[in-house]
């Protein structure tokens, strides 16, 4: 393959079982666990009420280019003052239930592809990235992307082209030496396409769009580095 190129999407593609929230979810239990005082039930409305105010958003295309902070969700949502600490472990346990996992199978292909390929990161997380940076480190892939680009930095979400075209820069590169490697025709194809880039679609969204459908990236691994 002519590519020099991959710039990944995150959530679906190499991390998975993330955005763990809903209203049966305890959330006080990891504020409590980081010394959080303030009391379980407000905690568990905070985070739920925070988490649907940005669900509500992130489809929305008047929030594409302005999409709002954790903080931010929090402060619109919640009516009492909060002292700055329990704000910090208030978007802590946010990202906690954001957070997913990196299956080590996911881990080992990214690392293969690193062998044949650039990689770029395209990601859209609402939280602060610290937490996913660990992750990363943890499963051993902290060094593998050659550009990142995290929308809480920036609060730009896919399907806006702008992520893309933001890596792109970083790496220096023009849009036609690269794929797109997500899980979402409307996100991550959608913002390909808009940035003049192909796409490769994992998981089981298909779309005619798409130069190349795969049913995981270890699959994809598989095809490209024979």
């Amino acid at each position: 393959m002519d590519r020099q190129a991959l710039l990944l999407d995150m959530n679906s593609t190499f991390m998975f079982e993330e955005d763990r929230f809903g209203p049966d979810i305890d959330y006080a239990e990891h504020y409590q666990a980081i010394g959080g005082t303030l009391p379980a039930c407000q905690v568990n409305n905070i985070i739920q009420d925070a988490y649907d105010y940005l669900d509500a958003c992130y489809p929305t295309e008047a929030w594409r280019h302005c999409f709002p902070t954790v903080e931010k969700a929090i402060l619109a949502t919640h009516d009492e003052w909060l002292p700055p600490l329990e704000m910090e472990r208030l978007i802590d346990t946010f990202a906690h239930h954001e957070l997913g996992h990196i299956p080590k199978a996911y881990a080992q292909a990214l690392h293969r592809l690193a062998q044949n390929f650039t990689l770029a990161l395209v990601a859209d997380i609402w939280s602060p990235k610290k937490m996913w940076l660990r992750t990363f480190a943890e499963a051993g892939i902290a060094g593998l992307f050659q550009a990142t680009s995290f929308s809480s930095e920036h609060g730009v979400v896919k399907p806006s082209p702008k992520p893309f075209r933001l890596v792109l820069k970083q790496l220096d590169i023009d849009p036609s030496t690269a794929l797109v490697i997500g899980d979402s025709a409307r996100r991550d194809l959608g913002g390909a396409r808009a940035a003049g880039i192909d796409c490769i679609l994992v998981g089981d969204e298909r779309d005619p769009n798409a130069v190349g459908t795969f049913p995981n990236l270890i699959r994809l691994c598989e095809a490209l580095c024979p």
